[in-house]
């Protein structure tokens, strides 16, 4: 919200010196926040006067232009000139070049003489051009940065300027003027308004402030004017889509009339660009009130307005020139002739004003803030009208703001005002709020005086009452955020000042601090930054082939994913079933960028929707929905477990003198998948495996004891890593971390240490090629017994001496006891135990 200073000052108390950086100091200390300072006098420096062109001589150059060879008077004839520099002549009469055609002889203009500085840094100055000495320049809107308008010079006569010759054209263009901008809340929407931030900067300086409504005379009541309908059908959670609609009429307007220089320049600074006097009048008075108005040529108009909401297949042009398919959700404002607009966010064409408007219909209405805020949405036309009302809009101002755009259409445009209107629509029940003597206390950790906290209220506008235990509070109209204690509270803070809550460390309650995942996710996080592995984030959001490459391990196999309603990207517009593709599109941005050689990680939800997704309503709010209703809506979110995922890629180390680096392969991914269950302390068994996104005969599958399978690691499929123009051979991984926490114990006790000496023996055994090994190994361990502390698989062979269809598996077996030192006929017997149920298992034979 930007805030012209000098229509702050109408209403608060600023000090005449106060710059907008003093204004936004003092809005900072009940909330807001600075955004920016608008000053035009930043960019351009006087002196920059009114002219009056004296002569006009055209003069048609070699290059086919004719330019104006102008003498402009910029000191009141009989007058001498005060201003001084190079340029300025002492008889008041400038010679000026002038390219511009839109202007004659008498008519007075703005002129910046020698020494003034426009935006841009362009410097004015006396200059030989087209064989004068051109002392100035006749100033466009663009060029005093004021408008976009270069199509000519502007002429005050045609903007309702009659000034004396040598005005200080700045200050009569409010030039001088400067502007506030602050950033509001959604929750704070009174603040879009001069009223509201007057309120404000009363609150932060301990100042007076004079409610811009107070100075409208509006009448009591209105009757027998333009017929208005509420028929609202289908409100949107049970409250009507407008609730009040105030219709003012305006005959005898001639809409041609320029705007004037006060009020344009104020509608500039505030960030709104003057269109005609009609709409100009509307957004000022939206401005300073902050009820948003439409105006319609009521010579349009057939039959009575009636606001309902959309039907099926109606369409509507709205001011933009654009034809809408409109939704039955859409609140219209209507006709007989059918929809005129959307309400509380566009109007249509068909009742626009123009400039032969004569009679002009004055729509101040309030309308429900979800059915605005949707149709802004739906539509994608956001306005300075659909901003306020979404944030809530106070229900008592329509008719007052109604009044002030007649007063200004009767001042400004010369309208007449009839005597009757329309008010129709019934008041919301105001909102008692129980706040008890010693909540804000405790809340907020200050031991507010009674004082402290009527006034705060009473500042606030609330109506406040003394109540056993504390008080009944009426929050006004303007501040539908206010329905509990808690607002109450904030507001006391807020107003008494933030920089009085102390500053307080809390202390953490005995026996808490991270949870058990907690603790484990950061253990398996640190460890893997700890083995030189890079953490990244990557978008959740991917493609369909994507979640149907990496989601399921069989090509074809039936998978589900949650689509995104509104993606940011129709490529990317799913929900992730898998960490690895966005790992890999930022494995993939790196390669571009030169960087080969990476081992990248990352831990992060995925979405894997059941059965059911979402429900078929959503429950209606301010009502705490049932045990069912929770259960439906909890049983329609996906369920996100923690997945673990790495991509590595290149070689293990730089290039460096005397040593070669190694390209990373399969072991390296299976090595990592290894290290995170040893970090908490579970045993993963690899396994060969298969995946579509992984190579068909480098790929291990990983899985509990249990046999519950957690993931996969090995190569990624050649044909993937062509595709996504990765290097050939990079390695991936990813696990259910998930999965992992809830496997692991609750406490990692540590294996004694035995001091006996341990007893190695190696044993190879010959088996069918498509037993694979870690079977073997499980029997080996199983068939060994209790002195069996570790066993390896070191060798696999197929070839010369041995049958065809078979291989043979070395293992190496470690034998310790922990209470004595063991024979070796004591390892043999363990190491023929083992071998024994190989071969019954496998028909594995010694070699």
């Amino acid at each position: 919200m930007r805030i012209p200073l000098s229509w702050l000052r109408e209403f608060a108390q600023v000090p005449a010196g106060a710059t907008a950086e003093d204004v936004m100091a003092e809005l900072v200390k009940v909330g807001f926040e600075e955004e920016a300072v608008h000053r035009p006098t930043d960019a351009l420096q006087g002196p920059v006067v009114v002219g009056q062109v004296l002569s006009i001589i055209k003069e048609p150059q070699s290059n086919g232009k004719t330019i104006n060879w102008c003498q402009v008077r910029v000191v009141p004839e009989g007058r001498e000139q005060t201003l001084t520099g190079d340029g300025i002549d002492p008889s008041g009469v400038q010679g000026i070049i002038c390219g511009a055609h839109n202007f004659v002889e008498g008519d007075k203009v703005v002129v910046t003489l020698p020494g003034a500085v426009l935006p841009g840094d362009f410097k004015i100055s006396a200059r030989k051009t087209y064989g004068h000495l051109s002392a100035g320049m006749i100033a466009s809107v663009r060029e005093l940065g004021i408008g976009e308008d270069h199509d000519g010079i502007l002429v005050l006569s045609r903007i309702g300027l009659d000034p004396e010759i040598g005005t200080d054209a700045m200050e009569l263009l409010g030039l001088y003027d400067e502007a506030a901008e602050i950033n509001v809340t959604p929750d704070r929407g009174y603040a879009f308004s001069i009223r509201g931030v007057a309120r404000e900067y009363a609150h932060a300086t301990a100042t007076s402030f004079t409610d811009p409504a107070s100075t409208v005379q509006a009448p009591a009541e209105l009757l027998n004017g333009y017929g208005v309908k509420l028929n609202d059908d289908a409100p949107i959670y049970g409250k009507p889509g407008c609730d009040r609609f105030v219709a003012r009429t305006v005959r005898d307007v001639d809409a041609t009339r320029p705007t004037p220089a006060w009020l344009s320049s104020r509608l500039r600074l505030a960030g709104i660009r003057s269109i005609s006097l009609p709409v100009d009048i509307s957004n000022y008075v939206m401005l300073e009130l902050g009820q948003p108005l439409h105006f319609y040529d009521q010579d349009k108009l057939s039959g009575d307005i009636v606001v309902r909401r959309a039907v099926a297949g109606e369409k509507l042009t709205t001011l933009d020139g654009k034809e809408r398919a409109l939704d039955i959700e859409d609140l219209l404002i209507t006709d007989d002739s059918g929809p005129i607009g959307v309400a509380g966010v566009m109007g249509g064409a068909s009742t626009e004003v123009s400039d032969s408007t004569a009679t002009v219909l004055i729509e101040a209405a309030h309308f429900e803030e979800v059915s605005i805020a949707r149709s802004r949405r739906r539509h994608k036309l956001p306005s300075e009208a659909s901003k306020r009302f979404e944030r809530g809009v106070d229900w008592q101002v329509a008719n007052i703001a109604a009044q002030r755009a007649v007063d200004l259409l009767v001042e400004l445009a010369g309208g007449t005002a009839d005597e009757a209107g329309t008010d129709v629509g019934t008041a919301p029940d105001a909102v008692a709020i129980h706040l008890p003597a010693a909540f804000a206390a405790e809340r907020i950790g200050i031991d507010f005086t009674e004082e402290q906290i009527v006034t705060s209220l009473e500042d606030l506008g609330a109506v406040v009452e003394k109540n056993d235990g504390g008080w009944t509070v009426t929050a006004p109209s303007w501040r539908n955020d206010l329905d509990t204690k808690e607002d109450l509270s904030e507001e006391i803070a807020r107003l008494v000042g933030y920089d009085q809550i102390p500053a307080t460390l809390p202390v953490a309650p005995p026996g808490r601090g991270l949870t058990r995942v907690q603790q484990q996710r950061r253990r398996l996080i640190q460890a893997l930054a700890d083995a030189g592995l890079t953490e990244v984030l990557a978008y959740p959001f991917v493609s369909k082939a994507s979640n149907d490459t990496f989601g399921a391990a069989e090509a074809g196999a039936e998978r589900t994913a949650v689509k995104l309603a509104n993606p940011i990207s129709e490529e990317q517009g799913f929900l992730r079933t898998s960490i690895l593709p966005g790992l890999i599109e930022v494995a993939k941005r790196n390669h571009s960028r030169g960087f080969r050689d990476l081992a990248l990680f990352e831990s992060g939800l995925v979405f894997l929707p059941g059965d059911t997704v979402g429900t078929a309503s959503i429950p209606p709010l301010g009502v705490k929905p049932s045990d069912e209703v929770l259960d439906a809506l909890y049983d329609g979110v996906p369920d996100q477990p923690l997945h673990l995922a790495a991509v590595l890629t290149g070689h293990d180390s730089p290039a460096a003198a005397a040593h070669t680096p190694r390209a990373w392969d399969w072991a390296d991914a299976l090595d990592i998948a290894r290290l995170a269950g040893d970090v908490l302390g579970v045993e993963i068994v690899a396994s060969q495996g298969k995946h579509q996104a992984y190579h068909p005969g480098r790929t291990a599958q990983l899985s509990l004891r249990t046999g519950e399978v957690v993931g996969y690691a090995g190569e990624l499929h050649p044909k993937l890593l062509a595709a996504s123009d990765m290097p050939a051979r990079s390695v991936a991984l990813e696990i259910n971390a998930d999965a992992l926490f809830e496997a692991a114990a609750d406490v990692i006790v540590a294996r004694h240490i035995s001091t006996f000496p341990v007893a190695t023996q190696d044993v190879a055994l010959v088996v069918p090629r498509e037993v694979s090994a870690d079977d073997v190994l499980s029997a080996l361990r199983e068939g060994a017994g209790e002195l069996l502390e570790d066993v390896a698989l070191f060798d696999v062979y197929a070839g010369k001496g041995i049958e065809e269809g078979k291989k043979s598996l070395a293992f190496g077996l470690r034998f310790r006891a922990n209470d004595r030192t063991l024979t070796a006929d004591e390892a043999s017997a363990a190491r023929e135990s083992a071998v024994a149920l190989a071969a019954e298992r496998f028909d594995a034979v010694q070699r």
